[in-house]
C-alpha cells in the first residue's frame, strides 16, 4: 500500500493507504476523501478531481498529457503544480505523496 495524503482547502487532511495501480483520484473516492468528486469516473473528461501536487512531489507524477492539459483549462484557479488526479497512477515511488483540493471542490 502506498500513503498518500489528500489536503482540502481549509486544512483538514486524509492520509490513506491505497494499492498500486489505482488512480490517485481512485484511492480518494475509495476512501470518501471530501473535495474529490471525480463526476467522469476517472476518464480525463470533467476536472472535477483538479489537485495541487505537492512541489516535492511534481518530478514523480510525470508530466500533464495534452488531454489533460486541455480538461484543466475548464478548471478553476489553475497552478503549475495542477494535475488531475485521475491521471496519476499510484505506485511505490509514490509512498508519500501530498496533494491538496482547491478550494472551489469541497
Amino acid at each position: 500500500m502506498v500513503k498518500i495524503t489528500y489536503i482540502e482547502h481549509d486544512g483538514t487532511e486524509h492520509v490513506v493507504d491505497a494499492p498500486e495501480g489505482l488512480s490517485v483520484m481512485e484511492g480518494a473516492v475509495r476512501n470518501m476523501v471530501p473535495g474529490i468528486d471525480a463526476d467522469c469516473g476517472g476518464a480525463c473528461a470533467c476536472a472535477t478531481c483538479h489537485v495541487f501536487v505537492d512541489p516535492a512531489w511534481t518530478e514523480k507524477t510525470g508530466e500533464r498529457s495534452a488531454m489533460e492539459e486541455s480538461m484543466l483549462d475548464f478548471a478553476e484557479g489553475v497552478q503549475e503544480t495542477s494535475r488531475l488526479s485521475c491521471q496519476i497512477k499510484v505506485t511505490k515511488d509514490l509512498d508519500g505523496l501530498v496533494v491538496r483540493m482547491p478550494p472551489y471542490q469541497g
